[in-house]
């Protein structure tokens, strides 16, 4: 590991044990990172959770030099272990930083990843398409523990088999209930239905905002049901988010497990995540208008 990376990773060990020594604030933080940090420990304090150890790794993926400055772009890894009053558990995410050094010293570092997706497609999508009038009744299993296996294999990687996206978090939600048995319908219409053929697919399939409305309305395929509060899903199931409160959703997460109060911990793409906890207050896309919409997904045996 270079010198650069080395820099770079003390700084942002400094920015993680916040979690664990709050009293020192980290040098460059923007303010909505800071405030992002401070929903998280409070959080954790309201769960009665403590992060116990950090570890972060990171590697540079792009260097650009300009007179005596560089930017420099990286990836890090954050590992959180959490300890609950009934469990302990790995929270791991993954972020995309900026980083200018002049004359080999560091004078500044932001966050460039976020989570959520700009919302695009809505003349092309109208979430009637999917409401018919008769539910059919389900004949499918869903194998809730494949899609928990699909969701921790590919967390952090991009499945070949698959399209990879920009936005990917929708897209990795639906290849994790493919994985479980969800079945496809309603191709080759776009607009209709949920459906993947590799060279084509639905709106449903990689936006947010098309597959929220899907599981509210599809009556055949794959089916949910919408359920009121986080600790009555199931592992397998979905969570849909609009940050801004403009019933403009931009994010979707699968829950992978629960924590000692039942509350659901998902794994997501595109700020790529692993177990973390479900109101994503710990996000710089979170605003204080955040909905959430939870989905039970249904199959023959419901």
């Amino acid at each position: 590991m270079g010198s650069l990376m080395k820099e770079l990773l003390k700084y942002v060990q400094v920015c993680q044990r916040y979690f664990i020594s709050p009293e020192r604030t980290p040098a460059f933080i923007r303010e909505a990172e800071m405030a992002a940090m401070e929903r998280k420990q409070q959080s954790l304090a309201n769960r009665k959770a403590e992060v116990v150890k950090n570890i972060v790794e990171g590697r540079i993926i792009n260097k650009q030099a300009y007179y005596e400055r560089t930017l420099v772009d990286y990836l890090i890894t954050v590992q959180n272990l959490i300890r609950h009053p009934k469990k302990m558990y790995m929270e791991e995410q993954v972020q995309t930083r900026r980083a200018i050094v002049e004359d080999g010293e560091l004078i500044d570092d932001y966050l460039v990843s976020s989570d959520g997706e700009k919302v695009s497609g809505f003349d092309e999508w109208n979430p009637l398409n999917n409401h018919e009038t008769v539910r059919s009744s389900p004949n499918y299993t869903y194998d809730r523990l494949a899609v928990v296996k699909y969701a921790e294999r590919w967390w952090n990687e991009f499945n070949p088999s698959y399209r990879r996206f920009e936005n990917d978090c929708t897209n990795f939600v639906s290849q994790c209930m493919k994985a479980g048995g969800a079945p496809m319908v309603g191709k080759p219409d776009r607009a209709k239905g949920w459906w993947y053929t590799g060279k084509s697919w639905s709106y449903s399939w990689t936006v947010a905002h098309a597959l929220r409305w899907y599981l509210s309305g599809g009556k055949s395929g794959l089916q949910a049901s919408e359920v009121q509060r986080a600790e009555e899903l199931m592992i397998g199931d979905i969570i849909c988010y609009d940050f801004t409160g403009d019933d403009h959703w931009q994010h979707t997460t699968v829950v992978v497990a629960k924590d000692g109060e039942e509350q659901p911990l998902v794994n997501a793409h595109t700020a790529n995540s692993r177990m973390r906890y479900w109101a994503y207050e710990d996000s710089t896309a979170w605003t204080p208008n955040i909905q959430y919409k939870f989905f039970h997904i249904i199959d023959k045996h419901s």
